[in-house]
């Protein structure tokens, strides 16, 4: 398929969003703001409580599993520093 003259220029004339939207003032866009707030925390479903007890659990877990993580970083940092450095 050739592109003509007609066919790339309408294409890229398709202007940014902000020509589209009317200039609102300071008062318009904090209301614009609350409005669109407001629809987001309509669309927010909350967990069941089967849903919530599995997150949590799986957050516990995640979490016991970095802690071990962790502390054997440290052990092994700290051995291997005693050893490097010699016990004061």
């Amino acid at each position: 398929m050739r592109l003509t003259v007609t066919d790339t220029a309408a294409s890229s004339s398709k202007g940014s969003p902000a020509e589209k939207t009317p200039k609102r003032g300071f008062f318009g866009r904090i209301m614009l703001f609350i409005r669109q707030v407001l629809a987001e925390l309509g669309k927010v479903v909350t967990p069941t409580r089967r849903e919530l007890v599995r997150f949590t659990i799986t957050v516990l877990i995640f979490v016991i599993i970095m802690m071990l993580l962790v502390t054997a970083l440290d052990l092994v940092f700290g051995r291997s520093a005693v050893w490097v450095f010699g016990d004061s």
